[in-house]
């Protein structure tokens, strides 16, 4: 049956709750986002967000977890190819409701969620990599599609644009890399590449203490070094929106930044307190967010 304009604002408002209900992990679902983006962005978010969950699930098998994101696919897919609904009630249905309709009116690219998928089968197959190709291709399809459907959402169709959030898109992804790294090991997950901690004379077998060896702790800034350099080649992205975007963008790149920051004050070993922001934190973000220089080409 088609969907009525009743059930299509239930279905945004399924997708907003969600949103709003994991904040601290996507900023850009935050009041600073224009008004008439908000129920898009929710909608994109819900249906990552739920994705990531089928492949974290541990009361699954792998098997059960790539079955559950194949259908996710077959899904988006029919999501986009007819305007109709079968809603059974629950808030799956009407997930792929919004996201049905965010796809059509914003123009959205299907390989971008593809993607995303792609990563988060990824997840459940690979837990270690060997060189710094192979996760920047993964955050490539894990992170990078966020920005991209963000900028389009809020009408921007840039090449250039494009390439910087992915800059900032990856560093945040492996900003997350380095602040869960306690958490990550303890799941059998290792995102350091194994030609970095190499390099440094790390080995797997000197995780899992309560202290990181400084092996560890120089291969964490390595890559911390390298995130740093991310985050301001995509810097010019924030310059080039304008409005509340521009303040969340600048405020999701200086949270970015600050959160490395804390990470250097651990000494590099954030397995003894996971570093996060705090109300400290506020004020000296707040005040370079007003004292922002726009950096020219």
């Amino acid at each position: 049956m088609p969907v009525s304009s009743e059930v299509l604002d239930r279905a945004y408002r399924s997708c907003q709750r969600v949103a709003h209900a994991h904040y601290e992990n996507f900023p850009v679902a935050s009041w600073l986002v224009p008004r008439e983006m908000r129920r898009h962005v929710a909608a994109v978010y819900a249906f990552a967000r739920r994705a990531d969950d089928f492949s974290d699930e541990g009361n699954h098998t792998s098997q059960e977890r790539l079955a559950l994101l194949d259908e996710w696919s077959q899904r988006l897919h029919k999501a986009v190819e007819t305007r109709e609904a079968e809603l059974s009630g629950d808030s799956e249905d009407l997930l792929f409701v919004a996201l049905g309709d965010t796809i059509r009116v914003c123009d959205l690219p299907v390989e971008l969620f593809e993607n995303l998928l792609s990563a988060f089968r990824q997840d459940v197959t690979i837990n270690r990599y060997e060189t710094w190709d192979e996760v920047l291709d993964y955050c490539r399809r894990s992170a990078n599609p966020i920005g991209r459907l963000a900028l389009k959402i809020a009408g921007f169709h840039n090449a250039t644009l494009d390439r910087a959030a992915d800059d900032i898109c990856t560093a945040l992804q492996l900003t997350n890399f380095l602040q869960d790294f306690s958490r990550d090991w303890e799941c059998d997950r290792l995102y350091v590449p194994a030609e970095i901690y190499r390099e440094f004379g790390a080995k797997e077998e000197d995780l899992g203490k309560r202290c990181l060896p400084l092996s560890w702790r120089q291969s964490l800034a390595e890559v911390s070094c390298r995130t740093h350099e991310m985050f301001e080649r995509g810097r010019s992205v924030c310059d080039a929106v304008g409005g509340a975007l521009r303040i969340e963008l600048r405020l999701t790149w200086l949270g970015g930044q600050r959160i490395l920051d804390r990470i250097a004050e651990t000494g590099y070993d954030p397995c003894m307190r996971r570093p996060v922001l705090g109300m400290s934190d506020f004020v000296p973000i707040l005040w370079h967010v007003l004292t922002w220089k726009i950096q020219r080409p």
